[in-house]
């Protein structure tokens, strides 16, 4: 399979990208955050992703196998028909996925902004005013 560094997978870089701006660590240990029992957005995010990178995948796979089976050396036999067929198939169901899965989780992205880091000391609440001393008048 190609590998993902291959230009067939610019939306999903470019999903992991925005994933790892907003939370500010690379995606690899941000997986490993978000394998816990609760269900977090992190999870979401990085479970969209995968499925958005697997489906780009699949459809350089389909490709370079449809590409294979219809190469003009070759004579498209009974069989190679069907064989065909579910390449194309494959590829327009990754397709769709990979669109479906780029759009939801690009606009939930677009949605977040990172959050600023707390101060390391909160500022110090205003001191009140010392109470001055009434001045009393007595005769």
């Amino acid at each position: 399979m190609p590998q993902p560094d291959d230009p067939a997978h610019a939306i999903s870089r470019i999903i992991a990208q925005r994933i790892e701006a907003l939370y500010g660590q690379p995606l690899a240990e941000l997986e490993a955050l978000a394998n816990v029992p609760e269900s977090t957005l992190l999870a979401a995010l990085t479970a969209n992703h995968s499925a958005l990178a697997f489906a780009e995948r699949n459809i350089a796979f389909q490709l370079d196998r449809l590409r294979e089976l219809t190469a003009s050396s070759r004579e498209i036999g009974r069989f190679d028909a069907g064989h065909i067929l579910d390449c194309a198939r494959r590829i327009a169901e990754s397709v769709a996925t990979r669109d479906a899965y780029a759009k939801s989780t690009g606009a939930v992205l677009g949605g977040l902004r990172r959050a600023t880091s707390p101060e390391t000391q909160p500022p110090a609440p205003p001191v009140p005013a010392a109470p001055t001393a009434a001045v009393s008048r007595t005769r």
